[in-house]
């Protein structure tokens, strides 16, 4: 195996994954905070790092059926949450392209 290429965010207030503190997102891409995850309360970002994408499936969710792919931390292969490749409901294309990361798979650094 090689070499795993980080990317480091700038800025005061990052999120990293709580196993291996790798950066996963900066505050400034969060979209929304009231959503819920497989593993309790979860944040809905514009763009993550250090991330990679599982295959994609359709999930029935809360909101109706989505197809989305599991995102896992690119260093530790922690599973993070997922992305929204495809919303079948009008009112749920906002999140086409957006993530969903938990908030028990992240820690908090400069707050």
């Amino acid at each position: 195996m090689g070499l795993i290429f980080q990317e480091y965010l700038p800025g005061p207030r990052i999120f990293k994954c709580s196993n291996c503190k790798a950066h996963s997102a900066a505050h400034d891409q969060i979209y929304s905070k009231h959503f819920q995850g497989r593993f309790g309360r979860a944040y809905l970002f514009n763009s993550v790092v250090n991330v990679c994408l599982g295959p994609k499936e359709d999930r029935l969710l809360m909101t109706g059926l989505h197809t989305v792919n599991d995102i896992y931390c690119k260093c530790c292969h922690q599973i993070m949450g997922w992305r929204y490749e495809k919303a079948y409901d009008d009112q749920e294309k906002y999140k086409e392209g957006k993530y969903i990361m938990e908030k028990t798979r992240m820690l908090k650094e400069g707050w």
